[in-house]
């Protein structure tokens, strides 16, 4: 059986692999001092992990970093038998609850990062998870659909960006999202300012259901990120050997910034909740007064009505049934009630006005 991590047992990727290769990897880095990120791909990567590269690289200073797509059949199958994971890794996906934390696993860290997709369209479904584990030598992440972050990270090591300790990595990841977050808050933003207007105008009518939209996303981000923070503080507290103070003290910087951003994403849930309170009580006063108008018209009514079922009673002595002028009377008598009853009308709301 030929061994998989040579060259010619390596199959040509095709594009049922969904940007990944045949085992589920989307992108492979070895990180060596003050260098750039070496490619790797799966079998390259199983040959330096059944090497014990893992200790080498944290004992030299280097480390690699693999990153992949966990909706790959094989994916999971050459995790389990090469690299050497803890149990939590695998079973949080399959786990119902997918609130952000970063925690410490012996002499590893495990996070649970919430992004948003890579084609996000400002919707509440379009945020999904990422899975990572660093120890020293070693970082391993995966996801199940494209998101901007961890894309964003791609794209800078593509392009020569060094990182110098698998922290390092964890920090860029976490700016990267920050500055995702704050990119949708600003863009939020400046949607809710032009509905804000329209609002203030009396325009109101179109935009509850953008607003209930907006809403939902803010309220599931709050909801799924706002534990980062803490849990990260809560690491630092008690952090793995391979953390040193130096990347202890960036990882709490960035811990901060996040901060901040949950913060903006607060006050946008409020002014959104605000915006809907107003909205919601301009067409309160719109129904108010289109009800209004209907009873008036309602009450106005009423006399032609009234005349209209007496007259219409097939008896005996109904007045003026032989009066040559009865119809046109009868017409005087119902405008001239319906006038009155208008005036009383109008005389009365403009005293109460």
């Amino acid at each position: 059986m030929p061994d998989p991590s040579s060259p010619s047992a390596r199959p040509a990727l095709t594009t049922s692999n969904y940007g990944a290769d045949a085992n589920g990897l989307i992108c492979g880095y070895r990180f060596r001092p003050d260098a750039a990120g070496e490619p790797l791909d799966s079998y390259e990567a199983a040959a330096w992990l059944r090497a014990g590269g893992a200790a080498q690289a944290a004992a030299d200073g280097s480390f690699v970093w693999l990153h992949f797509n966990l909706s790959h059949a094989r994916c999971e199958q050459w995790l389990r038998s090469l690299a050497a994971l803890g149990d939590e890794f695998f079973e949080a996906p399959h786990a119902g609850s997918r609130s952000s934390r970063i925690e410490r696993e012996g002499d590893a860290l495990f996070a649970v990062i919430n992004d948003v997709l890579f084609d996000f369209s400002f919707d509440a479904n379009d945020v999904s998870t990422l899975w990572v584990h660093l120890r020293g030598g070693l970082v391993v992440s995966a996801r199940r659909q494209p998101l901007r972050s961890i894309d964003r990270l791609r794209a800078d090591v593509k392009r020569g960006e060094r990182l110098a300790t698998p922290v390092a990595l964890l920090d860029n990841l976490l700016r990267d999202q920050a500055d995702e977050l704050q990119r949708i808050v600003r863009s939020a933003t400046e949607r809710i300012d032009d509905i804000e207007d329209a609002v203030l105008a009396g325009m109101t009518g179109g935009h509850s259901a953008e607003l209930s939209r907006l809403r939902r996303l803010a309220v599931r981000l709050q909801r799924w990120l706002a534990p980062e923070p803490g849990a990260l503080m809560r690491m630092l507290a008690n952090p793995p050997p391979f953390v040193s103070p130096g990347d202890a003290e960036r990882l709490r910087q960035a811990g901060e910034d996040f901060a901040l951003v949950l913060r903006d994403i607060a006050a946008l849930q409020e002014r959104i909740r605000l915006l809907q309170d107003e909205a919601a009580a301009r067409v309160a006063v719109e129904n108010n007064r289109s009800l209004f108008m209907l009873s008036t018209v309602t009450v106005m009514a009423l006399p032609i009505n009234l005349l209209a079922g007496l007259m219409g009673m097939n008896v005996g002595g109904i007045p003026l049934a032989e009066h040559p002028h009865g119809f046109a009377w009868m017409v005087l008598v119902v405008v001239s009630i319906t006038a009155l009853l208008g005036w009383l009308i109008w005389h009365r709301m403009h005293r109460k006005a």
